[in-house]
C-alpha cells in the first residue's frame, strides 16, 4: 500500500515564549514492512539540529526555535510504502537488549486487577499465543472511546474505567505481558484507517511485544488486529511518554495551547 502523509502539529502561546528546543521521532522505521519515498519535517523559523539513530533503532532529530514566539509549528509531510508482515518486526536493526522492556514505568505498572487479569489465560508454552490472548483480553476490557482518558492516564485506572483509546490500549497490553514475562514496548505511528474502514484522521500507537525466535510482534489492542499495510511505524519506547514523536522544553511562563491535524491517505496506482 502506498500513502501519502500530512502531520501539523500547532502550539500557542498566551505569552511569547523566549526559546524552544525540540527531539523529533517522527521519521519512519526502517524495517521490511516499510519503505520510505519522500519525507520531510519542516518547523517554520526552526534551526534543524544533528540527528542521530538511539539504541531502538530510532531515527531522532533536534530543532531549536529561538523566540520571542507565540506559536510554532511542526509540520510532517511524506509518502511511505506499505507491506504485510503479519506484525512481525522483520529486518529492524536496534542494540537494546530485548529484556530492558521488561521494566515498568509509572504509566505501565500493575495494580491487582492487572495482575488478576494477567493471570487469567492459565499456563502457556506458545508465547506467541499467549500474546493474542493477553491483547484479546485488553480490547474486551477497555472500550475504545475518545475523550474519556488524559494523557497522564494510567493502565491500572484505564482498566478500572474500561474505557479509552489506543494508548491506553497499548500502555495496558504492554503490563499484562510484563507481568507474564514478555517484554513489551509502545509504539508511534499512523493508521491509514480502522478495520471497519474509517478513516484514521489522528496519530495511532500499539504495542509491540517480543515472542522468542519471532521477536518484536505488534498488537493493536484498540483496534483486535496486529498492525498490517495499513500501519506506518514512527518508533518506540518504555511507554507514550518515552516514545514521543515530540518532545521539548519551552522557555517561558506562558500557557500552552496544543493543535494536531493528520492526514493518512492512500494513493492510488497510476
Amino acid at each position: 500500500m502506498k500513502l501519502r502523509i500530512s502531520h501539523e502539529t500547532v502550539y500557542c502561546y498566551d505569552q511569547p515564549i523566549r526559546n524552544l528546543v525540540q527531539s523529533l521521532r517522527l521519521t519512519p522505521s526502517i524495517f521490511e514492512g516499510q519503505k520510505t519515498h519522500e519525507w520531510l519535517i519542516e518547523v517554520p523559523d526552526g534551526i534543524k539540529g544533528p540527528g542521530f539513530r538511539d539504541g531502538a533503532g530510532d531515527w531522532i532529530e533536534g530543532w531549536t526555535l529561538r523566540g520571542p514566539a507565540q506559536e510554532v509549528t511542526v509540520r510532517i509531510t511524506g509518502h511511505v510504502e506499505t507491506r504485510d508482515t503479519a506484525g512481525v518486526l522483520r529486518g529492524h536493526r536496534e542494540l537494546i537488549h530485548p529484556l530492558a522492556y521488561l521494566r515498568d514505568t509509572q504509566a505501565t505498572a500493575p495494580d491487582e486487577a492487572l495482575r488478576k487479569l494477567a493471570q487469567s489465560t492459565g499456563t502457556h508454552n506458545d508465547a506467541l499465543d499467549l500474546a493474542h490472548k493477553l491483547s484479546a483480553l485488553v480490547s474486551k476490557a477497555i472500550t475504545f472511546r475518545p475523550g474519556v482518558t488524559r494523557a497522564q492516564t494510567t493502565a491500572a485506572e484505564a482498566l478500572a474505567l474500561g474505557e479509552g483509546v489506543c494508548q491506553d490500549h497499548a500502555h495496558a497490553l504492554i503490563s499484562l505481558a510484563r507481568l507474564r514475562d514478555l517484554p513489551a514496548r509502545y509504539v508511534s505511528g499512523y493508521l491509514h484507517s480502522t478495520a471497519d474502514g474509517q478513516p484514521h484522521e489522528a496519530a495511532h500507537a500499539w504495542a509491540e511485544i517480543h515472542v522468542g525466535n519471532l521477536g518484536w510482534v505488534g498488537f493493536d489492542a484498540a483496534n483486535g488486529c496486529c498492525p498490517d499495510e495499513r500501519y506506518v511505524r514512527l518508533g518506540s519506547g518504555l511507554d507514550a511518554s518515552d516514545a514521543a514523536p515530540i518532545r521539548g522544553v519551552a522557555m517561558g511562563s506562558g500557557i500552552e495551547r496544543l493543535a494536531v491535524a493528520v492526514r493518512v491517505e492512500e494513493e492510488m496506482a497510476q
